[in-house]
């Protein structure tokens, strides 16, 4: 099963996530609703985003789990010598 997970970065300042003007290497950023200016870029408002990701991340780790305990139970099934509690 394939699962596509996907999150969007947020303006420190507004909490907008979807109206960013970047120039070309992307080391400026700025929100075109409050006009903020992300001098460090992209790098700066992924740090101003690490909670966010982090939590994604967790999220990801626990599903992945639980489709990689699914998996190996359907294929080991009808083993006895390994079991699943």
């Amino acid at each position: 099963m394939k699962t596509v997970k996907k999150g969007k970065l947020r303006c420190a300042t507004c909490g907008n996530d979807s109206s960013f003007e970047f120039n070309d290497e992307k080391t400026y950023v700025k929100c075109t609703v409050c006009n903020r200016e992300y001098l460090g870029g992209y790098d700066e408002l992924l740090e101003l985003n690490a909670e966010t990701i982090e939590e994604m991340k967790n999220e990801i780790a626990v599903d992945l789990k639980k489709e990689i305990v699914e998996s190996l139970k359907q294929s080991l099934k009808g083993n006895k010598n390994i079991k699943f509690n």
